[in-house]
């Protein structure tokens, strides 16, 4: 089986860059925090639907939690035309992506809407009353490790479907898995 490196020929620092986890204690590591940031992200999504239904009101934090941010005027763009996007999918976002997190199953694309969300969120909420480093960035580190380690393929429903004639034959679905 050829490694990330000869697949892609990447160099860094006249050094071969292998991103290969397929086996050893860094899968599992990697399986391990792919399953413990999904039940994170599922947990907020699946509460939220719980306790609202499927529409939850962030109107509130789109206009005024996010003021003196970058995205203010996204959110705030939003909360005034459009607030029943993100009311819709930040709940179904988060749920969705968790479960898909949980079981391996097109880890890459949850995860890249997980780093999607957490860069909204940690620019939105953007007080930084505890420094730069808070649990939205972590969030972000654990989601862009989840794309990067494509984490489904260890103990994950992606392991499968890398290996079926549709992926084989299909680069683009490779990407997402």
């Amino acid at each position: 089986m050829a490694t990330n490196t000869e697949r892609a020929g990447a160099d860094l620092f006249g050094r071969g860059l292998a991103l290969d986890v397929d086996g050893g204690w860094g899968g599992y590591w990697v399986a391990m925090l792919r399953v413990i940031t999904g039940y994170w992200m599922f947990h907020a999504g699946i509460t939220k639907l719980m306790g609202g239904g499927l529409m939850m009101d962030a109107t509130g934090w789109m206009q005024y939690a996010t003021e003196g941010t970058l995205i203010h005027p996204i959110t705030n763009w939003f909360a005034q035309n459009a607030a029943w996007l993100p009311n819709l999918m930040i709940p179904m976002g988060e749920t969705l992506i968790g479960l898909g997190l949980m079981v391996g199953c097109l880890t890459r694309l949850a995860a890249f809407f997980g780093t999607f969300l957490m860069v909204f969120f940690y620019i939105g909420n953007a007080g930084f009353g505890h420094g730069f480093v808070n649990g939205d960035l972590m969030g972000l580190l654990l989601f862009v490790t989840m794309v990067v380690f494509a984490a489904g393929r260890v103990l994950g429903i992606d392991g499968w479907l890398v290996e079926t004639e549709f992926a084989k034959n299909n680069a683009w679905v490779r990407y997402l898995i």
